[in-house]
């Protein structure tokens, strides 16, 4: 019996020796996955817009994004902050201007819209490429003026088998996850209120 008790005294001696063994060494080593420092990660692009799906049909947004002809639109869609606005359930109708579009503007004009001063008045042009629908170029010569996102209307005209909306021509159409996007040889700008 004595054997018996110096047996498990030394069998739980080496099991605390063993553990405590581990103990440290899981206390001193670090692994890449652990940093050994606390770092903050400061994130500015938030929301919706910034989650990335590659199971989905793509959204208005990333139809423009991932487009080379619409650049400038992604660039001036940045500048006022509307991201969030064009991944939402929609149905969205963008009526997006190409690069040459905006190239077609008075000299300075982009540059000068881009400015964080000028975010509002940016934000408003956008808001009139903009409306709640899922129509198709064709289904759209049925309309005499559409209700933007802005709160203003712009006029639908019908040339032959063209459709202008707001004197902006359709050149072709991309059905989207949450709408459709209409390539437009022309910005749109709103009235002067």
């Amino acid at each position: 019996m004595k054997s018996t008790i110096k047996l498990t005294a030394l069998g739980f001696s080496l099991l605390l020796a063993l553990s405590m063994g581990c103990k440290e060494k899981s206390q001193n080593t670090t692994t890449a996955a652990e940093p050994e420092e606390s770092t903050t990660v400061v994130e500015s692009n938030k929301g919706q817009a910034f989650i990335e799906d590659d199971g989905s049909t793509p959204n208005v947004l990333q139809i423009a994004i991932g487009s080379e002809d619409h650049t400038t639109l992604v660039a001036a869609v940045q500048a006022a902050s509307l991201e969030n606005a064009l991944v939402n359930a929609g149905p969205l109708m963008v009526f997006a201007p190409t690069n040459a579009a905006f190239d077609a503007l008075p000299e300075g004009t982009v540059e000068d819209l881009l400015k964080p001063e000028n975010k509002d008045a940016l934000a408003n042009i956008l808001k009139y490429h903009v409306t709640p629908g899922n129509y198709s170029k064709d289904f759209l010569k049925k309309f005499k003026k559409l209700g933007q996102a802005n709160n203003q209307n712009v006029a639908v005209e019908v040339k032959g088998d063209d459709v202008f909306i707001g004197g902006a021509k359709i050149i072709g159409s991309v059905p989207a996850g949450n709408g459709i996007v209409h390539v437009v040889d022309k910005v749109i700008l709103p009235p002067s209120q």
